[in-house]
């Protein structure tokens, strides 16, 4: 028996084929599919089966797709928010066996009503569990979020604390395979590996200490986490099935003619570098850095939107266009890769953002000169753990909603951990028609390290 695990990274999201004895299965695949489909092949086996942990809210899911491509039948919890037209429905004491792999459902819900289990048995082996795909339920350093039903907060966070005593009851050498790692926006405390064991978990996992229910659903009702305005897309489609990517990913490369043409409709987004960004970009443009679309792209962009990129490169651009696809967004017109020294050499405006250290804001927070105001972005779990004096907050995804709570006319100085998302959040203001900017690089990071106080 075999288990493959494929990343997507942005999303940091974990799908897994598993198999052996020339048949293999597929556990929560992505919208662009074709490496099931490659491994499989390499492996020597035949996909019959694709297994869903739960309705995503953060990206396609593929399932449809695939078994399409497989004939494989789509497997999916009971009790999802409609009819999964893509998929027959589970229920815990389902067990399911194909070469040497059988899979056992438990239904472990809280994060969504939907949320199952995988166990995973080698049978060429035995029945004893080998490793178990929690879905959303149980990460490695965490636990699931419990805030998609607002209306039934305490009952949900409660069965999320019932399933995962259910998922303890496994033996302390069974695998956790979760759905997410470190950086997905389901959760805020998952370990940076994404690997580890029943055993371990139960050991190191905070939320696993509390042993207490009551104390559980505190603990989960105190959190804070943020839905971007495409989750209500991802939940849509998880239903009735999306649309398969593009057969190629790879944007069409601009020339400037074409990209000044396509500048007149389109967004544009700079997927390079902040730093680069902040240096030269080209005016009205958004700074979404590849590797922060995913988190951040469905707080600033329409899935309706036509994007045209602005990459230092082909790669970068292919890159930026998958993470995009698989969460709905395939409008991308094209990409432009050439450098500012070029675009500025052909005689075009281009606009730069200033960049500051510590001591500039030590000074401004000190002198609180007239209109100027330092502009917090961070979520509202780290604005809680300490605060610039005299700071504003506002979360980066929420700012296109709240620039009525900020003037065209005041100059801000940005800035979140490290000023990556200050950046981000400097190029919406700037292109909302606020006049001076700039972004305190290093921010919370910087702060902390020369030893200023925070409130």
């Amino acid at each position: 028996m075999f288990i493959e695990r494929i990343k997507s990274e942005g999303l940091s999201q974990l799908s897994y084929l598993i198999g052996g004895g020339g048949k293999a299965v597929v556990i929560d695949p992505r919208r662009d599919c074709e490496v099931y489909l490659e491994k499989a092949a390499q492996l020597g086996c035949r996909i019959t089966h694709i297994f869903e942990t739960h309705r995503n809210e953060d990206l396609i899911s593929g399932s449809p797709v695939l078994a399409s491509l497989t004939g494989a039948k789509v497997y999916h919890g009971p009790h999802a928010a409609g009819k999964v037209k893509y998929a027959d429905t589970v229920a815990e004491g389902d067990s399911f066996s194909t070469g040497e792999v059988r899979i056992d459902v438990l239904e472990t819900p809280g994060h969504t009503d939907d949320s199952v289990s995988y166990v995973l048995s080698d049978q060429s082996y035995g029945e004893e569990a080998v490793a178990v795909c929690t879905g959303d339920a149980l990460f490695v350093g965490d636990v699931g979020r419990t805030d998609f039903y607002p209306e039934r907060a305490e009952e949900v966070a409660g069965l999320l604390f019932d399933s995962l005593q259910k998922l303890l009851t496994l033996d302390d050498h069974v695998y956790v395979l979760p759905a997410h790692g470190a950086g997905s926006v389901c959760g805020d405390n998952m370990a940076n590996r994404d690997f580890s064991s029943i055993g371990y978990e139960r050991a190191h996992n905070k939320m696993l200490q509390i042993t207490d229910r009551k104390s559980f659903i505190a603990a989960k009702l105190d959190e804070h986490h943020y839905q971007p305005p495409y989750f209500r897309l991802m939940e849509r489609l998880n239903l009735e099935g999306g649309k398969p990517a593009a057969r190629t990913l790879v944007p069409m490369p601009l020339d400037l003619a074409e990209f000044q043409e396509l500048a007149k409709h389109s967004a544009l987004v700079d997927i390079r570098d902040v730093t680069a960004y902040l240096g030269a970009h080209v005016p009205g443009s958004l700074a979404l850095p590849v590797g922060m679309l995913a988190s951040f792209a469905g707080w600033l962009l329409k899935p309706e939107d036509e994007l045209t990129l602005i990459a230092e490169n082909a790669t970068q651009a292919e890159a930026a266009a998958r993470h995009l696809a698989r969460i709905g967004f395939d409008n991308v017109q094209g990409y432009f890769a050439l450098p500012m020294p070029g675009w500025a050499a052909n005689g075009l405006s281009f606009e730069s953002i200033p960049a500051i250290g510590v001591e500039d804001v030590a000074r401004r927070v000190n002198e609180k000169p007239d209109n100027w105001q330092l502009l917090d972005v961070r979520s509202q779990s780290e604005v809680e753990g300490g605060v610039i004096d005299g700071s504003k907050h506002i979360y980066v995804g929420h700012i296109p909603v709240e620039m009525d709570a900020l003037s065209s006319d005041k100059h801000y100085t940005v800035m979140c951990a490290s000023g990556a998302r200050a950046t981000v959040a400097a190029s919406v203001l700037l292109s909302k028609g606020v006049k001076n900017v700039d972004v305190f690089m290093g921010s919370m990071g910087a702060w902390k390290k020369a030893g200023y106080s925070v409130g």
